[in-house]
């Protein structure tokens, strides 16, 4: 487990140098700079005081020294300044993530829980009313878009049924205490969490009904029934548990997605997070930003998959003997 964990954490540096560079290179690529964007507005319109911000930011020097700089300057924890916030970079992608790190929690929580029940009935009521019906939300889910599912429930439950808001995180300008502080940000939860969570339940919703079904037909289950177990404890005792680990594998590779799925649904819902950052950033070409959002969702990837090689260890004997 220590060897595990200590592999992990040191792969972290060449991911994060990875990503850097990568980001980079598209970013040069990308027309455009902060000081166009500030000359068209008519913020600054004095040359010198264009070449001291062209100074200032480092526009001056060339690519391959900006790259060093910037490498340099992450793994000192400064991710740089931001002109529009006039703030650290990393104060801002701190005070954003929070809001970002609970959407995308509440979603996965959603997309596991009644991705792997759906997926263990439809296993069980194999060929049935309830495998069809299980299988073709599976379908309708995964193919509608994120975005048309969140228009889609604000209609429904926000302008027909008014039952929960339309956007943000909290109602604006009303002191609800405490706890009505926490029920006010459950309620705007709602809508953008089970957009964002009804795509990958579809994913779940098969790929746990393939793996049970699968695990179903393995030697040692055959070898339970024929001890006389019960269905129920065969299902839950000997098969759940194998079928659960393609699922932890699919789960450590879509942390990334959900994190970047967070965007549209942040958009949709004016859901304040790293999402809206993000889009805001790259419109007015606050690069700093940008990169330092790509270097902080990658740490947090690699530390979700960390946790999930983690849960593998425990739940599949053959690598712990290894």
């Amino acid at each position: 487990m220590k060897r595990l964990i200590l592999s992990r954490l040191l792969q972290i540096i060449p991911l994060v140098i990875g990503v850097i560079v990568m980001n980079f290179v598209l970013i040069q690529m990308a027309p455009g700079t902060l000081l166009d964007i500030m000359t068209s507005e008519q913020q600054i319109t004095d040359p010198a005081a264009l070449d001291r911000m062209r100074e200032l930011y480092g526009y001056d020097q060339s690519p391959i020294i900006q790259l060093l700089k910037y490498i340099y300057s992450v793994f000192t924890l400064d991710l740089g300044y931001s002109y529009r916030q006039n703030a650290p970079v990393l104060d801002i992608i701190l005070a954003q993530l929070p809001s970002t790190l609970l959407l995308m929690l509440v979603a996965i929580g959603i997309a596991v829980t009644f991705g792997m029940i759906a997926g263990v009935i439809a296993s069980v009521k194999v060929n049935t009313f309830w495998d069809v019906v299980i299988s073709l939300a599976a379908v309708f889910f995964f193919a509608a878009p994120t975005f048309w599912l969140g228009i889609m429930l604000i209609i429904v439950f926000s302008v027909w049924l008014g039952w929960l808001p339309v956007g943000g995180m909290t109602t604006i300008g009303v002191d609800y205490g405490f706890f009505g502080h926490i029920w006010d940000v459950i309620r705007h939860l709602i809508l953008p969490a089970l957009s964002l969570g009804l795509f990958y339940m579809a994913i779940y919703t098969r790929v746990m009904r393939a793996s049970m079904l699968e695990v179903f037909s393995l030697d040692f289950v055959r070898t339970a029934r024929a001890k006389g177990l019960s269905t129920t404890r065969v299902i839950f005792a000997h098969v759940y548990r194998n079928a659960l680990l393609p699922v932890v594998t699919l789960l450590g590779l879509q942390l990334a997605t959900v994190l970047g799925g967070s965007v549209v649904i942040e958009a949709v819902f004016s859901w304040p997070g790293i999402g809206s950052l993000m889009l805001d950033s790259v419109m007015s070409r606050n690069y700093p930003v940008v990169l330092g959002v790509f270097v902080l969702s990658a740490v947090v990837v690699a530390f979700a998959n960390l946790l999930v090689d983690i849960a593998y260890y425990r739940l599949d004997p053959r690598i712990r003997n290894r």
